[in-house]
């Protein structure tokens, strides 16, 4: 697996019931159509995507998020930059958590001062500028990134809501 392939899969779901096609996701997340299909090919590989390749198995991606996103794709905090809020400091996420100093992806159009989260793959901080779904879910994965068992335990239930569609 490699990170954007997180990004891939959770666009998808973002996606829900709308037909795409790969030339899509790559138009959307910013990507190449070879990265694309790299991606859900290693991802039906891994049994993340069923054999069609177009439908994401949740449950699974459900698990990996929760118990081995941070072994496999870990994030130190990094220095003060001008970003898009991230983890913690996403609007969502506020009902939850009161943050001193923001978690931001950097970004030179960024109105909000915090410590720098690098994004999964580079292109992602224009990806969630057109999907609101992909950017309350990318905010998620970070805190189960950089967070501390409690947060992630919170995040992990709300991408369990999200994804699953429970309220």
């Amino acid at each position: 697996m490699r990170p954007q392939d997180i990004v891939v899969l959770l666009k998808i779901l973002s996606l829900g019931n709308t037909m795409w096609q790969f030339k899509d996701l790559s138009e959307q997340l910013f990507l190449s159509a070879s990265e694309i299909t790299e991606s859900v090919n290693r991802s039906q590989i891994s049994g993340l995507l069923d054999y069609t390749k177009k439908k994401v198995r949740k449950q699974s991606l459900l698990e990996f998020l929760q118990y081995g996103l941070h072994y496999v794709f870990p994030q130190q905090q990094g220095t003060i930059v001008n970003g898009i809020p991230t983890a913690h400091a996403h609007p969502y996420m506020k009902q939850f958590f009161d943050s001193e100093l923001p978690y931001v992806w950097a970004d030179v159009k960024g109105k909000e001062r915090g410590l720098s989260v690098e994004p999964l793959y580079p292109k992602q901080v224009e990806a969630i500028k057109e999907d609101e779904t992909l950017y309350k879910l990318l905010a998620l994965v970070d805190v189960i990134r950089i967070g501390k068992s409690r947060e992630i335990e919170i995040a992990a239930k709300e991408l369990n809501k999200i994804i699953l569609h429970e309220s």
